[in-house]
């Protein structure tokens, strides 16, 4: 009895240690947008800000692929190709446009619509693989977008400038993640998500980069030392360490209960976004934040369920 008694105890200790570790990464991801605030402010663009981003977080990332190149067989000349499409569109794309459209609109804004992920998966498995969606799935759909709507047309009003591209942009990001999530499904069995998210993240990474010595010209690599401080930040502590905390809680307490925490991410946001952006928080904003926890809580609610 004291036996069971104490292994009840480990496993409670352990969920409740997993669920701690989700809720960190989806903080210290949503606070993304907080340092790419911080560092527009001194006048950095979204391509300049990204390159920064990625060139403090590649080293890590190309440190774990090579030890998973040692380890594990190489990858067939198919799956390296799928490798360098995921790693674009899901990487650089969608964080380019997240970044584009961070310098028109709050960081409120930006996080629900990158929540909306899962209903874009949920779309476009309906469109191409033809999957059923039942009523409390369009329930959910319904209930998320017009927290979206409420948000988006308060900030409109609000008189915020370029409310309306911000937007596009951030829904091409979110988009664009749902297209990777989609064609990583399979990979991520045959691969695993720590060999697979490596090198995704370095073919990412040599995107960003590369396209900063395009478009612009390399003494912009001289800055404050406030900018190597906020890009160090957003290299490691938003980037780098909630992939891998994220991995990890998804271990310890499964997908499902990992993506229920996370929601704590766009409440998070808006808290930082008053605080330290001194962005306003209404009652029409926390009502729309609401609105879309409450529809992406039940999406996932709905698919656990079913399996």
């Amino acid at each position: 009895m004291e036996i069971a008694t104490q292994e009840t105890q480990g496993k409670r200790t352990a969920y409740f240690g997993g669920l701690a570790i989700a809720i960190g990464g989806a903080i210290l991801f949503s606070t993304k947008a907080i340092v790419a605030k911080l560092l527009y402010r001194y006048h950095l663009d979204a391509v300049t800000v990204i390159a920064f981003r990625m060139l403090f977080s590649l080293p890590v990332f190309a440190a774990v692929a090579l030890w998973k190149m040692r380890s594990e067989p190489p990858l067939s000349r198919a799956d390296a190709w799928r490798l360098v499409g995921l790693g674009l569109v899901g990487y650089y794309l969608s964080s380019f446009f997240d970044f584009l459209g961070l310098q028109y609109i709050t960081v409120g804004l930006e996080r629900l619509i990158l929540f909306l992920t899962p209903t874009f998966v949920l779309l476009a498995g309906a469109v191409w693989l033809k999957q059923h969606i039942s009523r409390a799935q369009w329930l959910s759909l319904f209930t998320a977008y017009a927290g979206i709507v409420l948000v988006f047309f308060h900030d409109l009003q609000g008189g915020m400038s370029n409310v309306a591209l911000g937007s596009l942009l951030v829904l091409g990001s979110a988009i664009a993640y749902a297209l990777y999530l989609l064609g990583s499904g399979e990979m991520v069995k045959r691969l695993g998500a720590l060999r697979l998210v490596s090198y995704a993240m370095c073919v990412s990474s040599a995107a960003c980069i590369g396209q900063f010595f395009v478009l612009r010209p390399a003494e912009m690599l001289v800055q404050p030392m406030e900018v190597y401080g906020l890009s160090l930040i957003n290299g490691i502590l938003c980037t780098v360490m909630p992939v891998f905390m994220t991995m990890t809680a998804v271990q310890r307490i499964g997908a499902g209960a990992a993506s229920q925490a996370a929601m704590i991410g766009p409440v998070s946001t808006l808290f930082f976004g008053a605080v330290i952006l001194s962005e306003p928080v209404t009652s029409w904003q926390l009502a729309g934040t609401a609105l879309v926890l409450a529809g992406i809580y039940l999406l996932s609610n709905v698919k656990g369920n079913e399996k």
